[in-house]
């Protein structure tokens, strides 16, 4: 639990639980508004040491923290959950390689892809798009510039591994996964890589990709 300031800008004291990689450094972290992979809804998220942490607010009816000699009125509590930022930056590189039908897209910067009208927090992420991107993207360069351009061979490719790592993962977590059904706990893998993915087309073409394993 952290009582150091954990964003730039923040006036109140307020409780955070995260890992301690989030509230390292000696720099505040950014909170970031960006939209939800799934749902496209504008969503909070901490951005600090260069990772991405989805920040969920709870609240009892009454409540308070008593945080050393300090009382805070406000017994909300934050928590930062770790985003993989692939799954972040998935739908805004699917949007900007602007595919229609049997053509692959476009190639385009980074500082392109990142202008996303009414979210400048994407501006934030430029440095780790460039990192963690090429895992899911073909590139181009030309002189000093680089291009991106999404690949759904590698995403598809990116995805199945993350099922296979959790799936394998889930009953190391749960003791109940342990007397599962394998092909149950892929199905719930799935789900749950699912829950940062659109229906169309991204856990559509996971199911069609996967799918002797889950419907066998």
């Amino acid at each position: 639990m952290s009582s150091t300031v954990w964003w730039e800008g923040a006036e109140k004291t307020r409780v955070l639980i995260a890992p301690d990689s989030v509230c390292g450094g000696n720099k505040p972290g950014e909170l970031l508004t960006l939209r939800h992979p799934k749902s496209e809804n504008g969503t909070c998220f901490l951005f600090n040491n260069e990772m991405i942490q989805e920040l969920q607010w709870f609240k009892q009816s009454y409540g308070s923290w008593f945080l050393g000699d300090y009382i805070s009125e406000d017994g909300s509590l934050y928590m930062a959950t770790p985003v993989d930022p692939v799954f972040i930056l998935l739908p805004i590189f699917d949007e900007a390689r602007m595919k229609k039908g049997e053509d692959l897209g476009k190639f385009r910067q980074l500082d392109e892809i990142l202008f996303v009208e009414g979210y400048p927090g994407y501006q934030h992420l430029l440095s780790l798009a460039e990192k963690c991107m090429e895992i899911v993207c073909q590139t181009q360069e030309v002189g000093s510039m680089k291009f991106y351009r999404l690949d759904n061979s590698k995403v598809l490719a990116w995805l199945s591994c993350k099922v296979y790592c959790l799936k394998k993962s889930l009953p190391e977590l749960d003791k109940n996964y342990a007397a599962q059904d394998e092909k149950q706990t892929l199905i719930d893998a799935v789900s749950i890589v699912g829950e940062y993915l659109k229906t169309e087309p991204w856990l559509k073409l996971l199911y069609d990709h996967l799918g002797y394993f889950v419907k066998s």
